[in-house]
């Protein structure tokens, strides 16, 4: 199928050309994760690829483990990731409000409704007859499931309860016979066993719901089409189908799609030392090329393309090319295609975007504080363009470059080569100093064919001559090109640095 069959099939997947409105609904209980962004991608290009809506909801009804600006963190991470929201928390919308401790009503009114349709019952159960049932269940390696014994409470029992003032939570009551269909797009139908579905409890003795009603009643009222998640809800999911269905709603289109894992193969989690956008930015990591890669995991276009840009992946994207196996977050992948990604840039965008981080302090990964800021940017650009085919993050850059901005460092790497001797070392930096004095013009063109015929006359292997130049203007082994990286240095500066050698050879 080609890429315009994908198109025109998901455009009108749903009948009378109804628009599709995907929803990505985090519970705000920790800082997410870079892998969490992965299943929010998936439902944000769907959406612009079919010229649908995408709305941000937060889950918040846990709120003992409500995480003090965990939501701030994760819009900022979306927009970093440059994905923009139709509907949400600070844009709004005509199905808000978009927080679920906002809606705590409606949720009480469809709990209500689905006990007074015999569909869900109030449990008087407290914690520590649960805990007991529990240790009982084990005992017996039974697995853990509520006992029903609030479920068949007589109208006497129950206002007995109520007139004690006893707290209660509302529990559905699951079919206890025959089997649910649970119809999934990517796997197709998974039939589950109802008796094996727990009565599981919809709202809290607090009146806020657990996410299985309030997931159920949002996406109905905010009309949502496209149920895109993470696979983890599987085994919820006939629960979810027979709460629908007791409701009476429109089940919408479900896709579950894989998790993402760490290398021993469990979902990818902080253990993994799974970054968080934060950390990725911190870094020197591209959004761009962070979308890619994230894009990558768990969907593919074909065998062989890797690399899209933002507009390619919308117009390519397609769910009928989501894996249902789950896949593996490589932080080695990553830290190469954001490499390409660099090399990409012009070195006018590259030293644009690199410049913060080489300006940040220097306990931050910056350059050393004795340098003056701001950079001269003229100079800057000459700098990254002879370390732009080596970097993978622009975090790297300050480390790689700081030799060109001070003259404040030791020798890494020893001066003496394999081979030579102080006074060899000693007569082929004198030789280079002298040539270099009177070169013009300074330029890397001719710097390498003077230093080259040099080398020849002094009977020096290239490792020998210009790995000895290399270490005495950069005190490194490892730096970018030898003669270009001495033009941008400059005459001064060069035979400034040859001296300090020599000087250091006694």
């Amino acid at each position: 199928m080609t890429q315009t069959d994908h198109r025109t099939e998901e455009q009108h997947m749903l009948a009378g050309g109804k628009k599709p409105r995907v929803r990505f609904a985090p519970s705000p209980t920790g800082l997410m994760h870079i892998g969490g962004y992965r299943t929010e991608l998936f439902n944000w290009l769907f959406a612009r690829k079919t010229g649908g809506e995408f709305i941000l909801r937060i889950e918040d009804t846990d709120t003992l483990r409500t995480a003090e600006g965990a939501v701030e963190f994760l819009i900022e991470g979306t927009q970093w990731l440059g994905m923009d929201i139709d509907e949400g928390p600070g844009v709004g919308g005509p199905y808000g409000p978009y927080y679920q401790t906002s809606r705590k009503a409606l949720y009480l009114q469809y709990a209500n409704q689905l006990i007074e349709s015999g569909h869900a019952y109030r449990c008087y159960c407290t914690p520590e007859r649960l805990d007991a049932m529990r240790k009982e269940q084990q005992a017996q390696n039974l697995p853990p499931r509520y006992d029903h014994r609030c479920r068949y409470l007589t109208a006497e029992q129950r206002a007995a309860n109520e007139a004690e003032g006893q707290r209660w939570t509302v529990r559905f009551a699951t079919n206890l016979e025959g089997e649910t269909l649970v119809h999934d797009e990517l796997r197709g139908d998974i039939v589950f066993q109802n008796a094996n579905v727990d009565d599981t409890i919809l709202l809290k003795t607090n009146g806020l719901p657990t996410y299985h009603l309030a997931h159920v009643v949002d996406d109905h009222l905010m009309d949502i089409t496209h149920l895109i998640r993470a696979e983890e809800w599987i085994s919820s999911a006939p629960l979810h189908v027979q709460i629908w269905n007791a409701l009476g709603w429109e089940i919408p289109l479900i896709y579950h799609v894989p998790d993402v894992l760490g290398k021993d193969k469990r979902k990818l989690s902080k253990r993994h030392g799974a970054p968080s956008w934060k950390e990725l930015q911190q870094q020197g990591f591209l959004p761009e090329a962070v979308v890619n890669f994230l894009a990558l995991i768990g969907w593919s276009y074909d065998d062989k393309t890797e690399f899209f840009t933002r507009e390619e992946l919308i117009q390519a994207f397609s769910l009928d090319r989501v894996s249902v196996s789950g896949a593996i977050y490589d932080a080695e992948k990553l830290a190469w295609m954001n490499g390409v990604y660099i090399r990409k840039l012009s070195i006018e965008e590259m030293a644009q975007r690199t410049l913060p981080y080489m300006e940040r302090p220097e306990a931050e990964g910056g350059l050393p504080d004795g340098i003056q800021r701001p950079l001269d940017l003229a100079y800057t650009q000459r700098v990254l363009s002879l370390e732009q085919e080596r970097l993978r993050t622009l975090g790297e850059a300050a480390h790689a470059v700081s030799f060109f901005y001070t003259d404040d460092w030791d020798y890494e790497t020893p001066l003496i080569q394999k081979g030579m001797d102080v006074e060899g070392t000693k007569n082929a930096l004198t030789r280079t100093r002298d040539l270099l004095k009177g070169l013009d013009p300074w330029e890397s063109a001719g710097l390498e064919e003077q230093m080259r015929a040099l080398m020849t006359e002094l009977g020096l292997k290239p490792g020998q001559f210009l790995g000895a130049a290399r270490v005495a203007v950069s005190g490194r082994k490892a730096t970018p090109p030898l003669f270009q990286m001495i033009a941008v240095l400059g005459r001064e500066r060069t035979l400034a640095r040859i001296d300090r050698a020599l000087a250091s050879l006694g």
